[in-house]
């Protein structure tokens, strides 16, 4: 979870910095900044879900080339 909350920090900075950037606006600057980095949050921890499930799999491992550098770490 605090992977989670610290990437919606660092986004919500990006997404202020960006906006302002483009706008000027630091009311829109703040209203994006405060609901875009939290809809992709609210993904990326769904995401980071299935992916869990999806590596789980029985069978995973062995559809891994042996050169992959994953393959070396367990």
């Amino acid at each position: 979870m605090l992977k989670t909350l610290t990437f919606t920090l660092m986004h919500f900075c990006i997404a202020f910095g960006v906006t302002y950037a483009l706008t000027g606006s630091v009311a829109a600057s703040g209203l994006v900044a405060a609901i875009e980095p939290l809809c992709n949050s609210v993904g990326f921890y769904f995401h980071e879900k299935i992916w869990q499930c999806i590596e789980k799999r029985p069978g995973r491992q062995a559809q891994r080339p042996a050169h992959a550098w994953l393959h070396h770490q367990a």
